[in-house]
């Protein structure tokens, strides 16, 4: 826990939190120590030394005195650090996660985010706040009371030693259970959160097939599940604190009929053997108190460690020193191979060359490898093997910010921020004059939507661009690329679900985009694959076949089965066009 407690907390901080556990030991070991002090205060009062007991009475004042200064010093300094952390972990977790790969953010992924972000910051800061305190002075005061027993009368110390694994052993398997059942409760509240932002975001689909009253199965299965989970929790964490607490209760017994035994032999006087019970009193209430924090800490723990364990994510390798690129806009491949985590790899020994201000069209069969090909341009991922370079220089050598400069990216899943229109777009370059910006959403065809909206560019357009329809969500989309005015622009099927209307204001935005800029579009539309001047044709990970749309077909290979399938299916008809047709 410590480990995880210095990442959270990062290096500039790591030596306040060891200030702060040498004062919370420090404390820990103080209370021990005055509480020992009751002995010989004890046996002279028993023993009528009045001038003994105040000169023990007057050290024990002493180190009660330095007790409660170490516990102001280590209760300060750990409400200091939650400060710290509620203040800063965020920013922390944010400069963390825009050093990551794009590829690490799955859904999964960002719902963890969402949780460690939230829940886990809160729960990190209770740990200095509260939780920490009360277990460490519970472990640490009974060490030294164990120790000051064993100096006052090694028989009952060697009972409190003898304890010890007992204690230590329920305390393992109680916390090891509390944290099973606390994992497998905060999995089954993922699971649930992210059934609930699923149902939110398919009300449109979930509706159109009368599924609005009748429930949605896998909600309710999660639902269900994270009941049963806390269910579980609830009945598995009680009884094993119980059990702590009992195995104490069982060792201060044990003290108590050693102590009597002892007594009833002569071995230690009744006077001395009240004092040392006093003592073995105090050493029971911290421990069953630690006891009792136990299980919290645990739980408190495993939010711990899963933020410790975003913040030891590996990020990308990066380099503070830009590169003179020689060839702004050209794309390479040497020999790249590349899989994601199974050892199947999706592109292998690819190698091609994407000249500047050129089209380059990418088709083939899903699973190809057609979207980690532009995946691995943009740098999601680093090549497994072999090089990919954006203007002459390794994408690996690169600054990210430098190369992120280079590249405008078009996906077919738009997303838009709940901002207006010219927000939007302006995305894709802050700085751009309101002239620069009204250029690219008419290059885009988005002055077509804005003529017909309340307030124009500066129209809402709602989270994720709910405003807007698909389509016109994707023309604001490469109205960005358009402003941005990037070397390379990939399209990753961005015309793949646009209507005849969207995908003529798309295409007009490419011609456009072809002046200045290099292209490299994955695509399925005949009109887009024709105008290329590359088209590359992808096949189990590999480039099968190169060239313009006339040499491919003259090849009569996949490319031209490709093409037959595409212009076979544009000329389906679900209504004949006569009455004859029927018949045929």
């Amino acid at each position: 826990m410590i480990r995880h407690l210095a990442t959270v907390l990062g290096p500039e901080h790591r030596g306040a939190l060891r200030r702060y556990l040498a004062w919370l030991i420090a404390y820990g070991v103080l209370e021990g120590v005055a509480m020992a002090f009751l002995v010989p205060v004890l046996r002279a009062l028993f023993d009528g030394d009045t001038s003994g007991a105040l000169r023990h009475l007057a050290v024990l004042a002493v180190l009660v005195v330095a007790t409660c200064v170490a516990r102001y010093q280590q209760a300060m300094r750990g409400f200091s650090l939650a400060v710290v952390t509620l203040t800063t972990l965020h920013d922390r977790l944010g400069d963390h996660l825009v050093r990551l790969p794009l590829g690490w953010f799955t859904s999964e992924k960002v719902g963890r985010v969402a949780r460690s972000a939230t829940t886990g910051t809160f729960t990190v800061s209770n740990v200095f706040a509260h939780l920490l305190t009360p277990v460490v002075s519970g472990i640490v005061t009974p060490a030294t009371v164990v120790l000051a027993m064993l100096v006052l009368d090694w028989r009952l110390g060697l009972v409190l030693v003898c304890c010890a694994p007992l204690l230590y052993a329920t305390h393992r398997w109680s916390a090891a259970w509390i944290g099973r059942s606390e994992h497998q409760r905060d999995s089954a509240d993922a699971q649930a959160g992210n059934r609930v932002v699923e149902f939110a975001r398919a009300q449109k689909t979930l509706r159109a097939f009368g599924r609005d009253r009748a429930g949605y199965a896998p909600l309710e299965a999660a639902v269900d599940a994270r009941s049963r989970a806390g269910g579980r929790m609830l009945a598995e964490t009680m009884p094993r604190l119980l059990a702590n607490g009992l195995a104490v209760q069982l060792c201060f017994a044990a003290l108590v009929a050693t102590g009597v035994a002892l007594t009833l032999h002569g071995a230690v006087g009744p006077a001395a053997l009240v004092a040392l019970l006093a003592l073995a009193a105090r050493f029971v209430g911290p421990l069953s108190e630690a006891a009792g924090m136990s299980g919290m800490l645990r739980m408190a723990g495993n939010d711990l460690g899963r933020v410790a364990a975003l913040l030891d994510e590996e990020p990308l390798p990066d380099t503070d020193t830009p590169t003179a690129l020689e060839r702004s806009g050209e794309i390479t491949f040497d020999k790249v191979t590349f899989g994601y985590e199974d050892d199947n790899p999706v592109l292998r020994d690819v190698s091609l060359r994407i000249p500047p201000r050129t089209m380059t069209a990418v088709v083939g069969a899903s699973g190809a490898g057609k979207t980690t090909l532009v995946r691995l341009i943009a740098r999601f991922f680093d090549a497994d093997v072999g090089s990919v370079r954006v203007g002459g220089t390794d994408v690996r050598e690169m600054p990210v910010e430098q190369l992120m400069a280079q590249l405008a990216l078009v996906q077919q899943d738009v997303y838009l921020f709940d901002d207006s229109l010219e927000g939007n777009i302006r995305v894709g370059r802050p700085d751009a004059t309101d002239e620069e910006v009204r250029e690219a959403a008419r290059i885009a065809g988005v002055h077509e939507i804005v003529e017909r909206l309340p307030d124009g560019l500066a129209t809402r357009v709602g989270e994720g661009g709910a405003s807007l329809s698909g389509g016109e969500r994707q023309r604001v989309s490469v109205a960005r690329a358009v402003l941005k005015r990037a070397p390379v622009v990939l399209l990753d099927e961005a015309t793949a679900a646009l209507d005849p209307e969207n995908e003529k204001y798309v295409q007009r935005a490419l011609r456009t985009l072809m002046a200045d800029s290099t292209l490299l579009v994955i695509a399925h539309q005949l009109s887009t694959v024709v105008a290329a001047d590359q088209i590359l044709v992808l096949d189990e990970g590999r480039v099968s076949e190169r060239g313009t749309h006339d040499e491919l077909l003259a090849a009569s290979g996949l490319y031209a089965r490709f093409w037959e399938r595409r212009r076979r299916s544009r000329g389906w008809r679900l209504v004949p066009d006569s009455p004859a047709e029927v018949t045929r």
